[in-house]
Formats: C-alpha cells, sequence, structure tokens
C-alpha cells in the first residue's frame, strides 16, 4: 500500500489545475456544438428530402417538393458587413454561421406556395435551407421581387388592416 501526501499548496495547485481542465472541457464543447433551438423543439435533421421538408414544415411553409436550386457555396473565414447582417437574423432564430467560417456548405432553395399575400405566387418567394453533415446550420425566408424582404424560419404574423365605419 502507498500513502502519498500532500502539502496544503500542492493540494490547491492540483485542485486548481482539475478545475481548469474540467472549465476548458465545458468551452470547447460549447464552442463545437452543433446549432439548437432554444427550447429544444425545433428538429434540424436535413441528410434527406424527407428531413429537409419536415424541417421547413414545422414553421408551417408549404413548398414545392423539388428544390429551385441546390448548390455549394463557401462561408467566409471572416465576415463583412453583409455577411454579419445575414448572421443577425441566424443568431435571432438560435443558429450561428460564425461556428462554420471556412466551410463549405449545401444551400437548398425551395419555392414557397403559402406566403401571406403571395399565396399562389411560388416564383416570388424562396425559402433558403444552409446544410452542413445533414444539419441546418442556417437559412432564411427571402423575395427575389426588387426591394424584397429577407428574415428567418417563422411566418410572419399576418396584418390586420382596420377600416373607419
Amino acid at each position: 500500500m502507498f500513502v502519498y501526501t500532500f502539502r496544503s499548496s500542492k493540494l490547491k495547485w492540483v485542485l486548481l489545475l482539475v478545475l481548469v481542465a474540467i472549465a476548458a472541457i465545458i468551452f470547447w464543447r460549447l464552442g463545437h456544438s452543433r446549432p439548437a433551438a432554444v427550447d429544444g423543439s425545433i428538429e434540424l435533421h436535413a441528410r434527406n428530402a424527407a428531413e429537409r421538408l419536415a424541417f421547413i414544415s414545422q414553421f408551417g411553409w408549404d413548398v414545392e417538393e423539388d428544390p429551385v436550386q441546390v448548390t455549394e457555396i463557401l462561408i467566409p473565414a471572416e465576415f463583412d458587413e453583409v455577411y454579419e447582417k445575414y448572421n443577425a437574423i441566424q443568431k435571432s432564430q438560435d443558429l450561428d454561421l460564425s461556428l462554420y467560417c471556412g466551410k463549405r456548405v449545401k444551400r437548398w432553395t425551395y419555392a414557397v406556395r403559402n406566403y401571406p399575400g403571395y399565396e399562389g405566387r411560388a416564383d416570388v418567394i424562396e425559402l433558403n435551407l444552409l446544410v452542413l453533415d445533414g444539419m441546418v446550420i442556417g437559412g432564411d425566408v427571402c423575395s427575389t421581387e426588387l426591394h424584397g424582404f429577407m428574415h428567418g424560419f417563422d411566418r410572419p404574423e399576418p396584418s390586420v388592416s382596420s377600416t373607419a365605419a
């Protein structure tokens, strides 16, 4: 049997090193984890067409089953002003493209059939999914019209117009 004694100063250093190691592991895992919805209720899998369509339907969107376009894009290593603004949209939906700087991802673009005020005009509203390793890491809903708009996946609240009686 071996007995090893620590002086109190050595014990303090060992405990400090253990705590620092635990903190480093926690911060590393947080920085390298997959994005998730704030409440955990949004499924981010997008390995195949069925999963991509299921992801989209979680937000109430009705899209054409076949994508309008599938392309590979490169998330830049450093964000310019445009990417910072786009990433602000991502962060508002608990996603963050800065975790994927320098990565090549696929963008799946779908025509939206049920955007409020644009019903029946699937050629005007598109939904983009950014997918890496079978997981949605970002995306948007946008108008292709001149002076269009762009926002996250959530459906906008229908505007209620009031008329004077």
